[in-house]
């Protein structure tokens, strides 16, 4: 008999309207309320954190990734399955997938529609994610992402949609559909080993995300050493391009120890050192480190790494590894 343990983060899944604007207020028990769950499947809730996913601190991150630990700590889980706001769904996921080590799958969904909303997808989307965390057939795909019939791995997974209830897309594909309870796996992700748990480290250590664009300079690069960055995220144009001047900026600041993720704005697509004058052949020779994983994501990996004293190499082995 398959026992899921739901762990409840906030966001518009939980969300009630209060005056004129939407808040995250429904606690588990109340989230749980008239969801039929697959037969034979039992199911427990616990509250994590209750905020809108645009507020999620890093704390807030690791208090969900130690909730997670803890349950699947336990012999008589057959799954996870996190609710969470849809803005940072994807931080969260990838978090998760980093340091998850076990062959249960641990399910992220949430909602587009508030709880209060005549049709709201939240009871659909987390009777999904239910089903799926309770399927044998899920077991080995790490973390995944279960929004609207799709399932999606955490590793490449973005919101792609601000409004529409298919809010969620991934490069690679989907993993599983879910329809009327039945998942169907169609392909089992290749995960690498995975990183050391989350400490309180995580919570402080400073990854800022700079994107460039025409006429940009090396201001904010700086800017973001000074403020005490242990890391950059250089967001380019797209095979990982930059304007004139930028690549000298990376050469001083990694040669200052600072690691610098060069990712793109392109939605699909690796990154790959091609153009010289500034480009992404020069960004690398530079220092910067190629990175396959979204911006948002990047980010995390690499406040992880850092946060747990990663050599270098090794940041840049995990950075690359997975291809969008």
């Amino acid at each position: 008999m398959p026992h899921v343990v739901v762990l409840t983060s906030g966001g518009t899944i939980s969300s009630r309207r209060n005056g004129d604007s939407v808040v995250a207020v429904d606690d588990a028990s109340t989230l749980l309320s008239g969801i039929e769950t697959g037969e034979g499947v039992t199911v427990e809730a616990h509250d994590v954190v209750r905020t809108g996913s645009y507020r999620m601190t890093p704390t807030d991150m690791r208090a969900i990734a130690e909730a997670v630990a803890h349950h699947l700590g336990r012999d008589d889980v057959d799954g996870i399955v996190v609710t969470h706001g849809t803005d940072t769904l994807e931080e969260t996921a990838i978090l998760l997938d980093l340091t998850h080590g076990d062959d249960r799958p641990v399910v992220l969904t949430g909602a587009q529609r508030a709880a209060d909303v005549a049709d709201t997808d939240g009871p659909r989307n987390l009777r999904d994610a239910i089903d799926v965390a309770a399927s044998p057939a899920a077991r080995g795909t790490g973390v995944v992402v279960a929004f609207n019939g799709s399932v999606f791995a955490a590793r490449g997974v973005r919101k792609s949609h601000t409004v529409d209830l298919a809010a969620f897309s991934n490069p690679a594909g989907a993993v599983a559909t879910v329809h009327d309870g039945a998942v169907h796996v169609h392909n089992v992700p290749v995960r690498p080993a995975p990183q050391a748990p989350v400490t309180s480290t995580f919570d402080t250590v400073r990854v800022d995300v700079v994107a460039v664009y025409p006429g940009a300079d090396d201001a904010l690069l700086r800017a973001s050493v000074t403020a005490g960055a242990r890391g950059i995220v250089l967001v380019g144009t797209g095979l990982g391009n930059a304007p004139a001047g930028i690549a000298e900026a990376v050469a001083d600041i990694v040669a200052g120890e600072v690691i610098i993720a060069l990712s793109t704005r392109v939605a699909d697509g690796p990154v790959l050192p091609v153009y010289g004058h500034g480009g992404g052949f020069d960004l690398a020779a530079a220092g910067a480190v190629a990175a396959s994983l979204p911006p948002s994501q990047t980010r995390i990996t690499l406040a992880l790494m850092l946060s747990a004293g990663a050599a270098p190499a090794d940041i840049a082995t995990a950075l690359g590894r997975c291809t969008r």
